[in-house]
């Protein structure tokens, strides 16, 4: 069975604290008859292949999408432009919608070797305002040689955003304990998603089913063409790593240089994804009751098991009776569980942690779990308003990557549930509570079942961390072994990706590969 869990890897675009800029391009869905016409710099043709998938659109590369000329105008301290491409790739020259985009200019002219498109991950994370922070942590010799380009992804943000209601809906949907004792239990969950996602492709229009990675990937390749590079330089995090990945088996003879950072390998079993993923966070929990030992103000038990078991027990209070927030909505499980999780993505984050436990045990309610949570979720815990459709595009593009399946049964929910909970006894309750993807009624035109052609390509760098709980170091190198022609380096550290947030090691290894063409030996750590 194929599950596809819809929780915990939605945190990571909360992990850089991203704020939405004023980038607003243009966007409105245009006929194929008002695409650009100005002919690109580059050959698109030679590049329409799917060798790891299903059988590719017709001709995709031949899409008009590649004659248009860009226009670039301010924005903050950036420029923003729009990239028109198909609604439906299976369709290349039907129906078109923009992809926003923006650019922060090589810093230096004369060094520059071309642009860099970047990824923070999600799926669902906001491209255009990553972009900004990038600029800021990101190494000097990077950002002298690069133009960075930021997108948002189609179905994120600014690039025909997927639309599921307001905020009220989004609570309604996302926010509630889930139980699922019986098969009544089941059949009521695929009931609520499939008319939950109706409403969500009634609201969002045909965007909405073809929001899959692969589109998105061949839309990375037609902003290659159209800012006028013949290969692709790229820099994913987490989900990026995927949409990375999935470029490279499409169109190996277009990679450059490739940085796949906080690595998902996503052609695992998606339970042994979710096994993983909750093992992850396991482990960085158990990390962090070592520190919070460390801390004078610490509340939790001495003892590193009983002090789980108190983390253990107060998701099942939460669970069973709530906590009180200081808002309308009390602290349920599931916001518990989002309010635990988005500080592990960060050991700088651990202090919050900390002082949302203590509350709980010494005052028996959770209004810092409550602001963490609603952070994890880019939600206004006053208005209830949603700030971005990360959410949302997080169970659309999931959904779409994974392959329709017969309806779940209370057995094999049974047998996902005590998988993840054996390995994860204090969170894995999270990852048991729903059920995916069941309902989905949406299949994407392509699937990548392999990386067979990504050994055709330039040398892939691939970097994991020792203590990731998102992206679990095991994938790193499980990932570097399916790419072929790829390194591995490690970074010894908590938390989720390394570059721009670890040490300098990472960032001249990145940068020397990126900039001066200098792979690390694979299994480099830092």
């Amino acid at each position: 069975m194929n599950r596809r869990t819809l929780l915990g890897t939605v945190a990571a675009i909360a992990a850089f604290g991203l704020v939405l800029t004023g980038c607003v391009p243009e966007r409105d869905q245009v006929s194929p008859s008002d695409t650009p016409t100005v002919a690109s710099t580059a050959d698109p043709s030679a590049s329409a292949v799917a060798p790891g998938g299903t059988a590719s659109p017709a001709n995709p590369g031949d899409s008009r999408v590649y004659n248009q000329q860009l226009t670039w105008s301010p924005c903050d301290e950036l420029e923003c432009s729009t990239v028109q491409v198909p609604v439906d790739w299976s369709n290349p020259d039907g129906p078109t919608f923009g992809v926003a985009i923006n650019r922060h200019v090589a810093l230096d002219s004369d060094r520059r070797l071309g642009s860099m498109l970047i990824n923070p991950g999600g799926p669902g994370g906001e491209g255009l305002s990553f972009a900004e922070y990038f600029v800021s942590i990101a190494g000097d010799d990077l950002l002298d040689a690069y133009d960075v380009i930021g997108f948002d992804p189609r179905g994120v943000g600014q690039s025909s955003g997927v639309n599921c209601g307001d905020g009220a809906a989004l609570d309604a949907y996302y926010l509630p304990d889930v139980v699922l004792n019986t098969q009544a239990d089941i059949d009521a969950a695929r009931q609520t998603f499939i008319e939950f996602t109706n409403n969500c492709r009634e609201l969002t229009g045909p965007v909405w089913e073809n929001v899959d990675t692969v589109s998105a990937a061949r839309d990375m390749d037609v902003i290659r063409s159209v800012l006028g590079d013949e290969q692709l330089n790229f820099l994913g995090y987490s989900y990026g790593t995927e949409l990375g990945a999935t470029y490279a088996e499409l169109y190996p003879t277009n990679v450059g240089r490739m940085t796949l950072d906080g690595a998902v390998d996503f052609l695992l079993d998606d339970t042994q994804i979710s096994v993983d993923q909750a093992s992850g966070f396991e482990l960085a929990l158990g990390n962090f009751v070592e520190w919070c030992h460390s801390q004078e103000e610490c509340l939790l038990d001495g003892n590193t098991a009983t002090a789980k078991q108190q983390i253990h027990d107060m998701t099942v209070t939460a669970q069973d009776t709530g906590y009180p927030s200081g808002h309308e909505m009390d602290v349920n499980g599931t916001l518990m569980f989002y309010g635990i999780a988005v500080t592990l993505y960060d050991q700088t984050s651990w202090p919050y942690l900390m002082n949302g436990l203590n509350e709980v045990l010494r005052d028996k309610t959770a209004s810092v779990i409550f602001q963490l949570a609603n952070f994890y979720l880019d939600r206004d815990p006053s208005s209830g308003n949603y700030s971005s459709n990360s959410t949302e595009a997080f169970t659309a593009i999931g959904c779409m990557d994974s392959p329709l399946e017969d309806p779940y049964t209370i057995e094999e929910y049974n047998d996902f549930a005590d998988a993840v909970i054996a390995a994860a006894p204090t969170l894995g309750f999270a990852y048991a509570a729903g059920t995916g993807c069941d309902g989905w009624q949406w299949e994407a035109n392509e699937h990548i079942e392999n990386l067979d052609a990504t050994s055709a390509t330039g040398p892939i760098l691939v970097i994991g961390t020792t203590n990731d709980p998102a992206t679990p170091i095991k994938w790193a190198r499980s990932l570097t072994d399916r790419l072929g022609n790829a390194s591995l380096l490690e970074w010894d550290g908590e938390g989720h990706t390394a570059y721009g947030r670890s040490n300098q090691c990472v960032i001249d290894a990145v940068d020397g590969y990126m900039v001066d063409g200098e792979m690390p030996s694979s299994g480099k750590q830092c």
